[in-house]
């Protein structure tokens, strides 16, 4: 049995939990967001929280079952205490600055780069920071490295977009590799 989905899911003051056929539609102060339930797995109240359980033993039912419990567990802290992701910006003249809602970024190109928050994201600026934050884990993570991805830290340089506190590994350049031959 799936020691991940055997935890019983705790729901804080201020979440309401909503079944209906196949989803689970769960409010909190921060927002609404909705979990998708397999036929395989059901959930069933147990004290002051919720026990998620499968039906039978199939493969896709064990696979699916601390799944739905980790993705559950997230929706409730997504909307009690929301996820943020942060962005470094790093390199000489690279800048951000916020159009309304819209992020506009100042990284290298001959032209400003655009991000508009979908629906359910917010962005905002800390110092040569980029906060990313939302209900939603998996959105608040895809537009993260949507950011990340539009000027990727340099290896050589460590110039580019980065999430805090990753580590970019540095190559020696062409120069360094020369002099290193030739002893």
């Amino acid at each position: 049995m799936s020691r991940v989905g055997k935890k019983l899911v705790s729901v804080p003051e201020g979440v309401n939990l909503s079944f209906e056929d196949k989803v689970i539609r769960v409010s909190g102060p921060k927002g609404e967001t909705t979990v998708s339930k397999p036929d395989s797995i059901t959930i069933r109240k147990k004290g002051d929280g919720y026990l998620i359980e499968r039906k039978d033993d199939s493969k896709l039912s064990r696979s699916l079952h601390g799944t739905v419990q980790r993705i559950l567990v997230n929706a409730i802290n997504g909307v009690s205490q929301g996820w943020s992701r942060k962005l470094e910006l790093v390199g000489a003249g690279y800048r951000a600055r916020m159009d309304g809602n819209s992020l506009v970024l100042a990284i290298g190109f001959s032209h400003p780069v655009k991000f508009d928050p979908p629906q359910g994201i917010e962005f905002s600026l800390e110092e040569n920071k980029i906060v990313v934050s939302g209900v939603d884990k998996q959105k608040v993570g895809k537009i993260a490295s949507e950011i990340r991805a539009v000027r990727p830290p340099d290896p050589y340089k460590a110039k580019g977009v980065k999430y805090e506190g990753e580590h970019v590994r540095r190559k020696a350049g062409k120069a360094a590799k020369a002099g290193a031959s030739l002893k």
